[in-house]
């Protein structure tokens, strides 16, 4: 097996063993196309030139791992990044362990699926788009949400990007209490963040969010995702109930 770096050379291969499988290989497709420039993707190739595993490293901080065990060894023999969220295959869990023993956090996320036609929308309370004048409560709920991994997001990046994302939100007494975020594309939507105050869940303000922007979703793709903590049931009921079904599952590590 070697490894190599990605190339013009090797391009041709890597798209299409990448959108053989969107879902699976969403990151690497959104990474590449977004932001190729804080984009580093590695490829496994067996004896006869095939992929066997990729490795993505965006911006130095965020890797994400596919392949065989045999890939993700070597992968990781190689990486040298302190700070990461790194995801991989349930195969792969005992390797990043075995990597970053002083991990702080380590969980099990579901990737689930939706394709035009299965949506079943529950839009019970009032959404409304948000704009960059509401970056800093968009960044207040999500630090509230997760202070670790979105505790250092500034409102300046949110705003700077909200080009790039649909965000929606729920106001209660003139106060942002729950948002989702998502990025849209012609070949799959991903909704990356949602987030609803502790003070005011279980009123079904998230699938409401998460149902209005699947609607925006499937006008642009017939393919929406979203990702969950398996440690999260009620918000994987939530999902259930606008359409989402279970795709795959991951590890995820943070140091």
């Amino acid at each position: 097996m070697k490894v190599l770096p990605l190339d013009s050379r090797l391009e041709p291969i890597f798209w299409k063993h990448v959108y053989q499988d969107i879902p699976h290989h969403y990151f690497f497709i959104l990474d590449m196309n977004r932001d190729r420039a804080s984009t580093k993707v590695f490829l496994a190739l067996n004896q006869k030139n095939r992929i066997d595993g990729m490795m993505l490293i965006y911006r130095q901080r965020i890797v994400q791992l596919r392949g065989s065990v045999e890939a993700a060894r070597t992968f990781l023999a190689k990486l040298d990044i302190e700070k990461v969220e790194i995801q991989g295959l349930e195969e792969h869990r005992a390797l990043i362990l075995d990597k970053f023993k002083k991990a702080k956090a380590t969980f099990e996320i579901i990737l689930m699926t939706l394709r035009r036609g299965e949506e079943t929308p529950q839009i019970k309370h009032s959404v409304v788009r948000l704009s960059t004048a509401d970056a800093e409560d968009i960044v207040a709920l999500m630090r509230h949400g997760d202070p670790e991994w979105w505790g250092e997001t500034t409102s300046t990046q949110i705003a700077e990007r909200m080009h790039e994302r649909l965000w929606l939100g729920i106001n209660v007494d003139e106060q942002l209490v729950s948002i989702g975020g998502a990025t849209l594309d012609t070949w799959g939507s991903n909704i990356g963040t949602v987030v609803t105050h502790e003070k005011h869940r279980n009123k079904g303000y998230a699938t409401s969010i998460v149902s209005a922007l699947v609607e925006q979703m499937l006008q642009k793709s017939n393919l929406a995702l979203i990702h969950v903590e398996s440690s999260n049931p009620p918000a994987i009921r939530a999902y259930t109930k606008v359409g989402f079904k279970p795709y795959r599952k991951y590890f995820v590590a943070r140091t």
